[in-house]
């Protein structure tokens, strides 16, 4: 009997078909006994639908049950959307992690530190270094993107090499960091690329990125030229975007001040690597009150509109320390991201209320994404020329638009792949042979549910239409024993007609109880559906909502 041919599959849970919560797995060996390499483990970021919730993260019940055989766990690099969900789910994986030495640094710093977590075993592996894993040899090939120390995953196996880009952009002057490194990418495509699993997040966009370089030019133009106070919010993790700013503010004599904590870390982090060599060190929010306002330039969080980040409680005028006037300057040295239009227009606008200029990247060139245009990608696979394209990290128009472009730059075979796929890459066609479980789980708390969990639909509704709790004793005879107690939350006190709603509950209560014939009362079940059902029909006659209502009946 001929053994089960050695095959090499793909399976992504997470980052084909939403942007974020990014996490892949690669196979290698026969059927039934494979061996698997998981690459990043992060998070996505809830939308109001999901009340009360911040973080989703992928279900990850399939890699519990290929654990025994789960080989390590590879990092491309520190952005949340790709280590964030590492500290709460790796002690269901149990396997080593290896990442760059800035990745391995702010993983501890930012999530296994704050978190108690259990610590995972890290490996620290630089760029251009290579380790083995089982049948997997992985080396760390460095791209430029918008954090220090991205990579890009040469795994090769006896099937093949496949090479998984992480976040990427070509880049001439990263602003620190290594540049993407074009001459061993184009190695790589003469040893044999059988398949290119790639970002997809600009690939809508003709051209190729703005440079760091040119962003930090043209922040210094505009910093030397404000009268007051500046202030620069960008992403905590931009390091180079963080420099850039320190940088001007000192070319235009002032200092410069951070505020956030998700800043502080990843600027503790950056200077013991080195990335901030030559800056002299940031004043503590101490300094704002004492410096003159033509000497200060304050580099904040909460670029996307974060309700608890330094900007939006700066903008609201909450912010215990800092405080903006009429003349001062925001730059948003970021590009918002879809979604999070509302929250930060709304600090916009709280900020031009006030009489602080604003500047935006749709009047200035203060942003350059950390992605690739479609100038940059025609470029890899230019250099690398794999057999197989497969697109990712993207929305559902992200990956079909990329899959037609792969076709037209002559890749032979193209696999539209989404979360929960199987992918066969060798031997044989190319394609999606299967399906493995997969799904989202939201962070509640501190504990995970799934996707549509009751608690959270309760939830929901209770934020839209409110509710009111009562509570009355009954005797024995079936008379009331005292005066019911009403509580609302989330209910208007007056009705459409300008009445008290309190009114309205009693009478909708003591009527239903009144008319409830005498045996009925003393069955607890009955009278309180009935005034359930009373106190939400009257509620919804005088206001158009139906409040949740919950009734407790005590027998005495």
């Amino acid at each position: 009997m001929n053994a089960a041919p050695d095959e090499l599959v793909f399976a992504p849970l997470g980052g084909l078909g939403e942007i974020g919560m990014n996490l892949a797995l690669y196979g290698y060996g026969p059927k039934g006994a494979m061996k698997w390499l998981m690459v990043d483990c992060g998070v996505a970021f809830a939308g109001p639908e999901h009340a009360g919730v911040e973080i989703v993260v992928p279900d990850v019940s399939f890699v519990e049950k290929i654990r025994r055989d789960l080989v390590a766990l590879v990092i491309t690099h520190a952005h949340e959307d790709h280590i964030g969900a590492v500290a709460d789910l790796w002690p269901k994986f149990g396997c080593p992690v290896h990442a760059t030495g800035f990745a391995a640094d702010l993983l501890r710093a930012k999530r296994f530190a704050d978190q108690g977590a259990p610590e995972a075993p890290i490996h620290v592996v630089e760029q251009g270094e290579r380790f083995e894993a089982g049948p997997f040899s992985v080396e760390m090939v460095a791209m430029a993107h918008s954090i220090p120390e991205s990579c890009a995953l040469a795994i090769r196996t006896p099937a093949g090499l496949v090479l998984h880009s992480g976040d990427w952009k070509i880049d001439a002057e990263p602003g620190l960091g290594r540049p993407t490194d074009q001459k061993r990418l184009s190695a790589l495509g003469d040893e044999g690329v059988l398949a290119l699993v790639c970002d997809s997040t600009n690939i809508l966009r003709e051209g190729v990125s703005p440079s760091e370089g040119e962003v930090a030019r043209h922040l210094r133009k505009i910093i030397a030229g404000a009268r007051g106070r500046v202030v620069v919010t960008t992403f905590a993790s931009n390091v180079a975007r963080i420099r850039a700013v320190a940088e001007a503010a000192a070319a235009a004599g002032r200092e410069a001040i951070l505020a956030g904590r998700a800043m502080e870390r990843v600027v503790a982090v950056a200077r013991e690597r080195g990335y901030l060599d030559g800056l002299p060190p940031f004043r503590g929010l101490d300094a704002f009150s004492d410096l003159p306002r033509e000497r200060t330039v304050l580099i904040a969080t909460g670029s996307q509109g974060e309700p608890r980040a330094a900007i939006a409680r700066i903008a609201e005028g909450a912010h215990p320390v800092v405080s903006l006037n009429a003349g001062d300057m925001t730059i948003f040295s970021s590009r918002t991201i879809p979604g999070n239009e509302r929250e930060v227009g709304r600090l916009v606008n709280l900020l031009v209320r006030a009489g602080v200029e604003v500047v935006t990247d749709r009047v200035a060139l203060v942003h350059a994404s950390g992605h690739p245009r479609r100038g940059e990608v025609s470029e890899l696979y230019a250099w690398t020329r794999p057999q197989i394209a497969v697109p990712a990290h993207g929305e559902e128009l992200h990956l079909s638009e990329h899959a037609a472009f792969a076709r037209a730059q002559g890749v032979p075979h193209v696999v539209a792949a989404r979360n929960g796929d199987l992918v066969t890459l060798a031997p044989g066609q190319p394609g999606v042979t299967g399906e493995v479980a997969s799904g989202r789980m939201l962070k509640d708390g501190d504990i995970f549910v799934p996707l549509g969990d009751e608690a959270l639909r309760v939830r929901q509704k209770l934020a839209a239409s409110g509710v009111i709790t009562i509570a009355l004793a009954v005797t024995a005879k079936g008379d009331l024993a005292g005066v019911p107690d009403v509580m609302t939350a989330g209910v208007p006190a007056r009705t459409r007609d300008g009445a008290a709603m309190d009114a309205t509950i009693d009478e909708a209560l003591f009527q239903t109880f009144d008319h409830l014939p005498r045996q009925k009362r003393r069955d607890a079940d009955v009278v309180s559906t009935a005034i359930e059902k009373a106190v939400r029909a009257a509620v919804a006659s005088v206001w158009g909502k139906r409040p949740s209502v919950h009734v407790l009946v005590v027998e005495v």
